[in-house]
């Protein structure tokens, strides 16, 4: 095997395999790494009736494209040409028919129409999704071309509106694909060498500053260096004319050669005169013409074909390296995302229920580290004592409620029809029990604020949790777990955060009451006090007393709350977060486990595609390096 053979072959098996694999560049699903696109090809364009099949045929030397009046070519022809050894039989192979081969080409017309319609329907709707076919003959040389649908201005009847723009969308997703991988691979200087050869066909008989072909070329590759021109029906032009200008490259230059082509007449093709015969006809065209003579060396389907057979050679040599490098990141790129979606789900109840366990220790696992400090947000529970509490408790209503007009109110109402003697006791309690009904707010405040951190941290951490974005029921059973295990520890930690409030309000604190008859002592004099107990500035001890005693008691709470709410919620959330959820898992049976291992579609779907890819991806690297060693 040849080098040109091996490299060619390398790239002709590499596009087989992306068409069976869902490869086919612009039109397969763009979320996943493409390789087609990376691979060197020559796509034949050219307007309707250019010429473009005749030129086709004219190359492999059969009839073996369907023929008629409007858009013909619905899909993407990959032809791949493989020089066999003189007095082989000439045969042809077609992807989607791997047992099949075909030595009668009118067939192979009849099943590149069948597969087409077999796709698009019979209605003129187009698709891009290739058809491979391969040819094996002693009159070809190793080459790829891809053949698009022909350019058109004006949709015929059947077709609709938006025909002419997605046939134009389609051929530039081919002749434009070198864009794209030159952005991919930048580490290597020939990484900008043009991916995709154009093949421009253009009729010499129409005004050639109006072909499709040549307007299409010039928009995606101005510089001309990776477009060849293709002078089709030289001999069909009007009498006393000629292509010279274009064809010595004085018009319309490219940095290729253009290459003149004589095809069939229609006669010719009408007849059957064998493709042979007509290469033979061609070249006499151009050895005795007056006009090309002196180019006749360099014209015809035969030099075409040399010609881009050993271009496309020197383009895949030069890409190989590129190629190899997009093909390494990628696969490290698509095994890394394989590891993320996970494996495939087990159908044994057994290894289901395990793996419903392994997720949700790894759920734990990360709500326990948000908790820790590992992860941000268990710094907000923090922050709801050393903020939220503080700041609660300084806004309660003390002003108001110990004013000296509610002092007077509260305490005379305790005395009843009786005053008090000496220290209204009753007085004071009803003020300090009364006070103490104000923290009953802050300390449910506290609680509830602590309720939602979590719940937002056990929302975070199963959107964290990467294994479990693959079971939106598992997810949402495990948070409603979740949150039915906080609200436990909520009701809890509300009855024993009111607990410690009501504990104050029930036992006061005694050393405070045993201040008060030292005023009297210090005095000495008890009717002074008992002359001044109903004055103002005894109301405003009494209010200032009791104020003390509240600060003292908010003092407290303000340290034992917390305690208390940890205690009960973030604790408990830490230890048995889960643990009624293990129970109700473990009594469920296999198809209660199915349901909850029930994967998101869309999931299921991006594994088979990422594995496609990835097995195509490792099959062109074998390739590669089978053709490194060979060389």
């Amino acid at each position: 095997m040849t080098t040109m053979e091996s490299l060619i072959g390398l790239v002709n098996r590499i596009q087989r395999a992306c068409t069976m694999l869902g490869d086919y560049g612009g039109g397969s699903d763009g979320a996943l790494p493409t390789l087609w696109e990376a691979l060197p090809s020559v796509a034949v364009v050219g307007g309707q009736s250019s010429g473009k099949s005749s030129v086709l045929e004219s190359v492999v030397g059969r009839d073996f494209l369907p023929r008629g009046s409007g858009i013909v070519t619905r899909r993407p022809l990959v032809l791949q040409l493989h020089k066999t050894e003189e007095g082989k039989p000439e045969y042809a192979e077609f992807l989607h028919l791997p047992k099949r081969i075909f030595t009668d080409f009118s067939l192979v017309r009849k099943e590149i129409q069948d597969e087409t319609d077999r796709l698009t329907g019979k209605t003129k709707q187009i698709s891009p999704v290739p058809i491979h076919l391969s040819i094996y003959s002693p009159f070809v040389v190793n080459l790829t071309l891809i053949d698009l649908p022909g350019l058109t201005k004006v949709a015929v009847e059947g077709q609709p509106d938006n025909i002419v723009q997605d046939i134009e969308n389609m051929v530039r997703s081919y002749v434009e694909k070198f864009r794209s991988a030159v952005v991919t691979i930048t580490v290597f200087p020939f990484s900008f060498m043009p991916n995709c050869i154009i093949l421009a066909i253009t009729p010499a008989n129409q005004d050639i500053a109006t072909s499709d072909a040549i307007k299409l070329a010039r928009e995606v590759d101005p510089t001309g260096e990776r477009t060849f021109g293709v002078l089709t029906k030289l001999d069909l032009m009007d009498k006393g004319t000629h292509a010279l200008d274009v064809l010595e490259g004085k018009a319309y230059k490219l940095q290729h050669p253009w290459v003149g082509i004589v095809n069939r007449s229609q006669a010719d093709i009408n007849k059957n005169v064998d493709m042979i015969i007509a290469r033979r006809k061609e070249k006499e065209y151009f050895a005795n013409s007056l006009d090309y003579s002196h180019l006749a060396s360099k014209m015809g389907s035969e030099y075409l074909a040399k010609l881009l057979s050993k271009h496309l050679e020197s383009v895949i040599r030069a890409r190989i390296p590129s190629i190899t490098s997009l093909i390494n990141k990628t696969i490290d790129e698509l095994e890394s995302e394989m590891d993320n979606l996970g494996r495939p789900i087990a159908v044994d109840a057994g290894a289901q229920l395990y793996t419903i366990l392994e997720l949700c220790r790894a759920f734990d696992k990360i709500f326990k580290e948000h908790l820790d400090g590992g992860r941000p947000g268990g710094d907000r529970i923090y922050g709801v004592f050393d903020h939220q509490l503080p700041v609660a408790l300084r806004k309660l209503p003390f002003d108001r409620h110990l004013s000296l007009q509610n002092v007077k109110k509260v305490v005379s109402e305790a005395d009843g029809y009786q005053p008090h003697l000496i220290a209204p006791e009753q007085g004071y309690r009803r003020l300090i029990e009364s006070s103490l009904n104000y923290f009953r707010g802050p300390a449910e405040a506290s609680v509830d604020a602590v309720h939602f951190v979590l719940k937002d941290l056990v929302r975070k951490s199963i959107g964290e949790t990467q294994e479990l974005k693959r079971f939106p029921s598992l997810q949402a059973e495990l948070a409603a777990a979740c949150y039915q295990a906080l609200e436990r520890f909520r009701e809890d930690s509300r009855k024993t955060a009111i607990r410690l409030v009501d504990m104050e309000a029930s036992y006061l604190t005694v050393d405070f009451f045993r201040k008060l008859p030292q005023d009297i002592e210090k005095t000495g004099n008890p009717s002074t006090i008992t002359a001044d107990r109903y004055s103002e500035g005894h109301f405003r001890r009494i209010a200032s007393n009791v104020s003390s005693y509240i600060v003292m008691v908010s003092e407290m709470l303000k340290n034992t709350l917390p305690k208390a709410t940890v205690h009960c919620q973030v604790r408990e959330a830490k230890r048995s977060l889960l643990n009624h959820f293990y129970t109700q898992i473990g009594r469920k049976e296999g198809k209660q486990l199915s349901q909850l291992l029930d994967e998101d579609p869309a999931l299921m779907e991006r594994r088979v595609q990422c594995a496609k890819r990835l097995e195509l991806y490792k099959n062109a690297r074998d390739e590669i390096e089978a053709v490194s060693w060979a060389r």
